[in-house]
């Protein structure tokens, strides 16, 4: 889609700009560099230098100043780079302007995301998906960007009308991808929606794992349920939305969902491209936030998080912390300080799966589970209604009696309770609290 440009290479300089308006607390400028040396590693470029500037202002044609220019231009040939790799958004103007000063390719930091989810997209939705957030970026590339596009085309047998400008005819080229590609991505999400309206017709609640790029979630979604989803420590590893069945004692199977993970200024476009995809979150019965207990930026990593659940509308879902990877923390788990937050939280680590019992006993806890536990009397007859407590993993201990009565000792939710008593009304007298038992 872009044209006239110099072929990105495999080594990068990273740039990264810190301006007076955009100053925040503890996040600096060089840990913005480090998030974007990972995203670089999951493109395959190798970096080779980093750079920083910090001015008042954008500079309207460069972006940088002149003299941060010839730096780069220095630095590029000390080191042989090929492709800057700026921690910014740039306007079309400012990256032309810098792809022909420097004579390298230049790319943004939504351009390189991009370039990665293009390249991890397995599911034909999630190429759909990444194909409509392209389109849309190349749409708002188009203005005023490359000089080849004022040339005019057309005339007798031409496709473009008498006089019409290239852009005016990329623009209509891709105006028609677009509404090509929003079609299907909406055949796409009906079939979505009537796959959860046949899950919430099977009352199977739905827990969504969410949380920062690289916290872990693909791995604690295989520690939860032996599943084998692609793993690997980079970021964005996991695209493409997977689903498994957990079943949590007293609450039944649910439907545990893992997605794509979230980054500080996710481009808006993909946001809005995987909708459909990030509706399942919005959905959602319980979030798992899964968080790298061994990030030092752990805190403002989960006020990211936060801030895209806001986006999509999630940000009222009964939510649990699972502070992952405490593996890799140092001294006593008790004595880590896991932030500031009202949110209940689980620490847990899905490589050694510790922690894992506690994490699906909170999930209990947060569906309705009762603690101390029920004690249920059947009789001899109702032998496929015990089977089905032991289909629950409500079942904590029997008691099998002389007069071939069982005394069974459960687990249970307000909604297993209800369809025991609505199946077996005779029960009710039978139902009693008993001391929880391990």
């Amino acid at each position: 889609m872009f044209v006239d440009r110099p072929a990105a290479g495999k080594k990068a300089l990273i740039l990264g700009a810190e301006f007076r308006r955009e100053r925040r607390g503890k996040k600096t400028v060089v840990s913005d560099l480090g998030e974007l040396a990972e995203l670089c590693r999951a493109l395959n470029l190798a970096v080779v230098g980093r750079l920083t500037t910090r001015r008042d202002a954008p500079d309207p044609r460069w972006f940088i100043g002149e003299g941060k220019v010839e730096e780069i231009k220095t630095e590029a040939t000390t080191l042989s780079a090929d492709v800057l790799v700026v921690n910014h958004d740039l306007s079309p103007g400012q990256q032309r302007n810098l792809e022909k000063s420097l004579s390298m390719a230049v790319l943004t930091r939504t351009e390189v995301i991009l370039h990665i989810f293009a390249a991890r997209a397995q599911t034909h939705e999630g190429k759909l998906q990444v194909e409509l957030a392209q389109l849309e970026h190349a749409q708002s590339r188009l203005v005023r960007g490359w000089t080849h596009l004022d040339r005019q085309s057309g005339g007798i047998g031409g496709r473009a009308g008498v006089g019409e400008t290239q852009i005016e005819l990329d623009q209509r080229m891709l105006a028609t991808r677009i509404k090509a590609t929003k079609i299907r991505l909406d055949e796409v999400e009906q079939r979505r929606l009537l796959s959860r309206k046949r899950r919430q017709r099977n009352q199977a609640p739905v827990v969504s794992l969410v949380g920062y790029t690289n916290a872990g979630k693909s791995t604690l979604f295989n520690s939860l349920t032996s599943a084998a989803t692609f793993v690997q420590d980079q970021v964005f590893a996991t695209l493409d939305p997977t689903m498994r069945r957990l079943l949590v004692p007293g609450a039944g199977e649910c439907i545990l969902t893992d997605t794509v993970g979230f980054i500080s200024n996710l481009p808006h476009g993909l946001v809005e491209a995987f909708k459909a995809t990030l509706e399942e979150v919005a959905a959602a019965d319980l979030l798992l936030h899964v968080v790298d207990a061994s990030d030092p930026r752990a805190s403002e990593k989960i006020a990211a998080v936060n801030g895209v659940l806001a986006e999509i509308g999630a940000d009222a879902i009964p939510t649990l912390l699972v502070w992952n990877k405490i593996d890799r923390i140092e001294g006593p788990i008790e004595e880590h300080p896991f932030g500031d937050t009202a949110i209940p939280g689980v620490a847990v680590s899905a490589v050694t799966r510790q922690g894992i019992a506690e994490l699906i006993e909170a999930m209990g806890n947060t569906f309705g589970v009762h603690r101390p536990a029920v004690r249920v009397l059947l009789g001899p007859e109702d032998g496929q209604t015990r089977a089905w407590l032991y289909s629950q993993g409500a079942v904590q201990s029997e008691d099998i009696r002389e007069d071939g009565s069982v005394s069974i000792t459960v687990l249970a939710d307000e909604q297993l309770l209800g369809r025991l008593r609505q199946t077996h009304r005779g029960l009710i007298e039978e139902i009693e609290r008993v001391a929880a038992v391990s």
